[in-house]
């Protein structure tokens, strides 16, 4: 009985029942939007990184990560090949490329600058490479023997353009200088704007003969999808077991990734504390004025026989069935309005430290949204609790009197 008294009182109360639904509903929504767009951001970001940098995996030589950025030369892998071919075995793997790094002095006739270059296996890193935007010339290729791309800030420090001649100097693994004279073929940009300022990129081959040497400082490894990393690395860390090399996922190189993450989790987490409680003041208040404007009608329940704990029930169980109806409602207009913002796209300005913008939107979650539901749901009986226990404790005859 309580259960279909409480349906009716719903639809019988329907001006309080409709402002109550609609705090319900802005804040399911609200939720449903901030967090599919917060989760696009985590995942554009990743891609990002992954595709432009490090790959979904890397493979290197123990205390390369601590020490090879400063001495490359020093924690070579002797002869990548075998271990690229065990690494892409795995049907988990898409490619696996070797990368050389070098650091030294480029040179164009006129001036010279720090550079940390990149010797790459251009066909295979085609695949990883889609977020490296060429903005003049073209990407390497296999045929480029002493081609090489050069980021957008470090071409405009040096008044770059394709078709100049550059040379590169390099200490050589023994310790001697060695230079190489390259062609521009192509300027890119990457999303980060310090790595554009330094950075540029060789085939592997003109990397190995300016440093005298046949290895290679990583293996870079790229999956078919992103979300079989954690499974790819505890394959590939089981492959290399004795072999004198480490293997790291995209999330454990990439520093600024975590950080951005943890800040992000942090802000949505407020966010949806500052939703929660305005749900529940919001609801509160309409619930607040509904049971006094019903108190006679609960005296009337009780001196039919109803007691105070049945007073308290129904009005928890309204309260709980216009949560259910309202996490519903706002869950399908949050789905909705989701798909239609991410059909229009969101043009987004470049983030700190970056050259381009990018198109986010909202990235449906059925974590996200399971949590905004249950949010709208307990938001509302949490509501109901103060108003419920303050009208079924009052007295029967202060109760009746409201009716007169």
């Amino acid at each position: 009985m309580l259960f279909k008294l409480a349906l009716r009182n719903i639809f019988r109360q329907r001006i309080r029942s409709v402002v109550t639904l609609v705090a319900i509903v802005f804040g399911v929504t609200g939720l449903i939007l901030s967090g599919g767009f917060v989760k696009d951001i985590f995942v554009q970001l990743g891609e990002a990184i992954i595709q432009s940098e490090t790959g979904h995996v890397q493979v290197f030589r123990v205390g390369f990560r601590e020490q090879g950025t400063r001495q490359p030369d020093r924690y070579l892998i002797e002869d990548p090949a075998p271990h690229a071919a065990r690494i892409k075995t795995s049907l988990l793997v898409r490619e696996v490329s070797s990368r050389l790094s070098f650091s030294g002095l480029i040179n164009n006739g006129r001036s010279d600058l720090p550079i940390v270059g990149e010797g790459i296996e251009p066909d295979k890193e085609a695949q990883l490479g889609s977020f490296l935007k060429m903005v003049s010339g073209r990407p390497l290729t296999d045929s480029d023997g002493f081609g090489v791309i050069v980021g957008e800030g470090l071409a405009t420090s040096l008044a770059l353009h394709v078709g100049d001649q550059v040379t590169l100097l390099v200490n050589t693994a023994g310790g001697a200088l060695n230079t190489v004279d390259v062609e521009v073929v192509g300027i890119f940009q990457s999303f980060s704007r310090d790595f554009d300022a330094r950075a540029l990129r060789i085939p592997l081959a003109a990397a190995q003969e300016l440093l005298a040497t046949a290895g290679a400082n990583q293996l870079v490894v790229t999956l078919h999808h992103t979300r079989d990393t954690d499974a790819a690395l505890a394959t590939i860390q089981t492959q290399l077991a004795g072999s004198g090399l480490e293997a790291f996922s995209w999330k454990q190189l990439s520093d600024f990734y975590e950080k951005t993450l943890q800040l992000y989790d942090r802000q949505f987490g407020v966010l949806q504390v500052i939703i929660l409680v305005m749900v529940l003041l919001s609801v509160a208040n309409t619930v607040n004025m509904s049971a006094f404007e019903r108190l006679g009608e609960f005296g009337t329940l009780q001196a039919l026989g109803n007691r105070q704990r049945d007073i308290f029930r129904l009005i928890l169980l309204e309260n709980t069935f216009l949560g259910l109806i309202g996490g519903t409602l706002g869950a399908i207009i949050g789905i909705g309005l989701a798909l239609a913002i991410s059909a229009i796209g969101i043009p987004m300005p470049p983030p700190p430290s970056a050259n381009t913008g990018y198109t986010a939107m909202i990235r449906l979650d059925a974590a996200n949204v399971a949590t905004a539901f249950l949010i709208g749901v307990v938001a509302t009986a949490l509501a109901a609790i103060f108003p419920a226990r303050r009208v079924s404790r009052t007295e029967l005859v202060e109760a009746l009197r409201q009716r007169i």
